[in-house]
């Protein structure tokens, strides 16, 4: 390993903004090459090696060293929020966005199962997409479950507590309560 930059690394890091004193001093501090870079790590770490950067240069410089998705600036306010509109879909499965056309009950477009299943309401008894009924707001439970729900339900638990304690249920529990489903048929 050189103790300085190639000719082509010193053109670029001049191309992308930093001065020769400062590629000096990059070398200096023992960044000497491009997989020295790696060991920075990130722009904010560049920055802390070299106060008086730019923050945009750094970045450049971590984007031709390292790759644009490990070499971040300096984030102010936190992470990026993504906001979608109250339309769209994403399958319940693989989590791909679903098109703008897309109406409930399709397939998926990413991997090909019901993106958003049609399921039945243990409370009201109505039936539609997502996690909870449309009708009565009780949060939907399994289809394999539809019946402990129901029995559940006839017991006099209340229909926000249904859905959370199918979840919290081992598996002993339930081939009880499907014991009692079975003798009361």
């Amino acid at each position: 390993m050189s103790n300085s930059f190639s000719l082509l690394e010193t053109n670029i890091l001049k191309a992308k903004g930093l001065a020769d004193a400062q590629i000096a001093a990059l070398v200096e501090a023992g960044v000497n090459s491009r997989e020295a870079f790696q060991t920075v790590g990130s722009a904010a770490t560049l920055l802390e090696l070299m106060p008086g950067l730019d923050a945009g240069v750094a970045q450049k410089v971590m984007e031709w060293a390292v790759g644009a998705s490990t070499a971040s600036a300096p984030q102010v306010g936190g992470p990026n929020i993504v906001l979608d509109t109250s339309d769209v879909v994403y399958c319940v499965h693989c989590g791909a966005k679903q098109p703008k056309d897309y109406k409930s009950g399709d397939l998926c477009s990413s991997c090909g199962r019901q993106a958003e299943p049609i399921l039945s309401c243990h409370w009201c008894s109505a039936s539609g997409p997502g996690k909870f009924c449309r009708s009565c707001g009780a949060e939907f439970v399994a289809p394999a479950e539809y019946d402990l729900a129901l029995l559940l339900k006839r017991e006099g638990l209340p229909k926000d507590e249904i859905a959370t304690r199918l979840k919290n249920m081992a598996a002993v529990e339930k081939d009880q309560l499907w014991g009692r489903i079975r003798r009361s048929r």
